[in-house]
């Protein structure tokens, strides 16, 4: 296992689908839209494909594209009509495009402690602390798969947890994602720093600024909620707090953003650790 080294991060390549320990329910069903979202479902290969639903008047490369992965992966394929797609969509924007497929795989916690305990590299985690807009949180999924970071953690109340809307605002990047639900994020700290991580908090009143901060070696990462930050207990149990310098009397930026920054300015220290 990778030891704690100067300070708070490297990165390294995620896994491949099908981890132990995912939760596979065959019992319920969701419906997936958009181009996006059921393409990469059916490219992640994660889920179970009860059936794909096409616009009956809808024909063009995307629609073609769906269409040939799942009779390569002998999915059901049916054409419905605008009003039958609209109707399994709710408000959702489906592009003509949608699936029933069973809910998204998501990991145990005990399982990511054990893949790291197993880790001879560092790695990077991110925690979504009470992100509960499904818009910041699928931002957030899709910009931790492109800056390498290994590991998500969600709690299990108080956030927007993976769900439909979550996958179509990350653009399908949602289902190729390792995401680990916690019932207690505070002792998740605790166990991740006895991992050898340093443990950083992003806060507009943070203590130490981003760009000072050494962001390599064994990286956890804290994201609060959009409305109220860190909460105490999650601020008390981190290292740092960081904070993103300012150059106008706009004193915050939206969470994804804000956590964007923040994975983006780890990615570029690790990388340049790299031999």
């Amino acid at each position: 296992m990778a030891g704690k080294s100067g300070s708070p991060g490297h990165s390294r390549k995620q896994r491949p689908p099908g981890r132990r320990g995912e939760n596979r329910n065959a019992g319920d069903k969701e419906i997936l839209y958009g181009y996006h979202s059921v393409f990469e479902a059916l490219k992640a290969g994660r889920r179970k494909f009860e059936s794909i639903m096409l616009y009956e008047n809808r024909s063009d490369k995307r629609v073609q594209a769906v269409a040939d992965l799942a009779a390569a992966k002998q999915v059901p394929v049916q054409s419905l009509a605008g009003e039958e797609l609209d109707r399994l969509a709710g408000l959702g924007r489906h592009q003509g495009i949608a699936a029933r497929v069973s809910p998204f795989p998501v990991l145990s916690v005990s399982g990511l402690i054990k893949e790291i305990e197993n880790r001879t590299d560092p790695f990077f985690a991110l925690i979504l602390e009470s992100i509960e807009d499904p818009q910041n949180t699928g931002a957030l999924i899709r910009t931790a798969l492109c800056a390498g970071v290994d590991y998500i953690v969600m709690p299990k109340d108080r956030c927007a947890l993976p769900s439909a809307g979550v996958s179509r605002s990350s653009a399908g990047a949602m289902e190729h994602a390792p995401i680990f639900i916690a019932t207690n994020l505070s002792n998740v700290i605790q166990d991740l720093k006895k991992c050898g991580a340093w443990v950083s908090g992003l806060d507009a009143g943070g203590d130490k600024g981003l760009f000072e901060a050494d962001l390599t070696g064994n990286l956890v990462l804290v994201v609060g909620g959009e409305h109220t930050g860190l909460r105490p207990g999650i601020r008390k149990a981190c290292d740092f707090i960081l904070s993103i310098p300012m150059e106008t009397c706009i004193t915050s930026l939206n969470a994804s953003v804000a956590g964007g920054i923040a994975m983006f300015e780890a990615r570029r220290q690790r990388l340049a650790r790299k031999p």
